[in-house]
């Protein structure tokens, strides 16, 4: 009688507590929250201390040590070993921007700029394979993050710079900086940075001087120098009417 009394009322509280997680969980799902999975595989990811931090509820402490690990690695520019810790970090804690987007800068900056430089490699074409690796994981770091963080404008920005700065993908740069402007939070100069890149894009032109002279057309305040050159330089190539065009203040 005692253990149907036991089974009932495990039963029982069960039942009672699964609506209340089944809302929880779609409020984390709502909100983006995702769950590290610890199956077996995880453990080589994120190395025994990072797996057993995991399951004892200790993520953020332990993936706050292996971030300063991280940077110590950094300074003795141990390459390896910066990806590994920044590999188990954003993994540990998927939620944190600052982690997705120190390891995509100690990546597609420090490290591959760091292979163009590598003494021991007198290859170049070898050189350079490395540095598109480095370049190619900092990319991979960017875009995890975004999945991870689908509402927060500042890795989108990240991603940007990069296709601007590396990949010279003047394209791509514009598509991020504008799914960046349109998020709460953004800097106010990623709606402008956006038009910058797409003023760069053959046969685009057209749009990118229309989103620059509503820029301009808003107010002293948006007319920067960088503006004011883009608009003169598509004002010449799209053949703008003399009566049409903005008044040059650097004569």
């Amino acid at each position: 009688m005692r253990i149907f009394v036991v089974l009932l009322s495990v039963a029982l509280f069960g039942a009672a507590k699964m609506p209340a997680e089944q809302a929880i969980s779609a409020a984390h799902r709502s909100l983006h929250f995702r769950t590290v999975d610890f199956d077996p595989g995880l453990r080589e990811q994120i190395g025994q201390l990072g797996f057993i931090a995991g399951l004892s509820g200790f993520r953020a402490l332990v993936a706050d040590v292996l971030f300063v690990q991280a940077h110590v690695a950094w300074e003795r520019t141990e390459w390896g070993r910066v990806l590994l810790l920044f590999r188990q970090v954003t993994t540990l804690q998927p939620r944190s921007i600052l982690f997705w987007d120190m390891a995509a800068w100690h990546m597609a900056w420090n490290a591959s700029a760091a292979a163009m430089r590598d003494s021991t490699q007198p290859r170049l074409a070898l050189r350079i394979k490395a540095q598109r690796e480095d370049l190619q994981l900092g990319k991979d770091f960017l875009e995890q993050g975004i999945k991870n963080n689908p509402e927060r404008p500042q890795l989108y920005e990240a991603l940007a710079r990069l296709y601007r700065d590396k990949y010279n993908d003047h394209q791509h740069a514009a598509e991020f900086f504008e799914k960046a402007a349109a998020l709460p939070g953004a800097p106010s100069y990623a709606k402008r940075f956006a038009a910058y890149e797409l003023s760069h894009c053959e046969g685009r032109e057209r749009v990118a001087y229309d989103r620059l002279f509503a820029l301009y057309a808003s107010g002293a305040r948006e007319r920067l120098p960088t503006l004011i050159r883009r608009l003169k330089d598509l004002e010449i190539k799209l053949d703008i009417p003399l009566d049409q065009r903005i008044l040059d203040p650097f004569p």
